[in-house]
């Protein structure tokens, strides 16, 4: 699959220790809602440590994720998300999408959730200039260890989706000149 990243300009307060991070979020208890954690272990099983991304498994968040989220320039999240979409698509969104998508989902059985998260960064005024959502449609979200056999189809769609663009966000910060500290 083929997909075209556009983001902005790093923005000028941009923190001078680039960091990158994708974080999956889930709970691997309840079949598909753990589909982000999912898709973090195959980018740790499958792809060798890469420069500038860091993989977080952020389970069922709280509120120990606010200092990841607030530290990084660029963060990806990758969870389920109702989409209205059939069972197992994926899809990303980036940037005011995100921001949108977030605003009008619905609150999720995490303890604290992503929204909230990025509220508090916000406030603290740490919000990462880029951000993103991988999202995958659930199927169910129920007991059961596993996620139904659509969305755990979906885990390397989702996976490739996420690296691509955090190699797109990490050559445009190259470009512009940013660095690792």
């Amino acid at each position: 699959m083929k997909t075209s990243v556009v983001a902005p300009a790093v923005p000028a307060n941009a923190r001078r220790d680039f960091r990158l991070v994708i974080v999956g979020i889930g709970n691997t208890l309840l079949s598909d809602e753990g589909i982000g954690v999912h898709v973090i272990r195959r980018l740790r099983h499958l792809v060798p440590p890469r420069n500038g991304i860091e993989l977080v498994d952020g389970g069922t968040l709280s509120f120990n994720l606010l200092p990841v989220i607030e530290s990084t320039a660029c963060l990806i999240a990758v969870d389920a998300a109702d989409f209205d979409m059939l069972p197992g698509s994926v899809r990303c969104l980036v940037g005011d999408d995100f921001d949108r998508f977030l605003g009008r989902a619905r609150h999720t059985a995490h303890e604290v959730g992503l929204r909230e998260l990025l509220d508090m960064a916000r406030l603290g005024g740490h919000l990462p200039g880029r951000r993103a959502l991988v999202g995958v449609q659930p199927q169910r979200i129920d007991w059961g260890e596993e996620p139904t056999e659509l969305v755990a189809a979906a885990i390397p769609t989702a996976a490739d989706l996420a690296l691509a663009l955090a190699d797109e966000w990490l050559r445009l910060a190259s470009i512009a000149g940013v660095h690792d500290a």
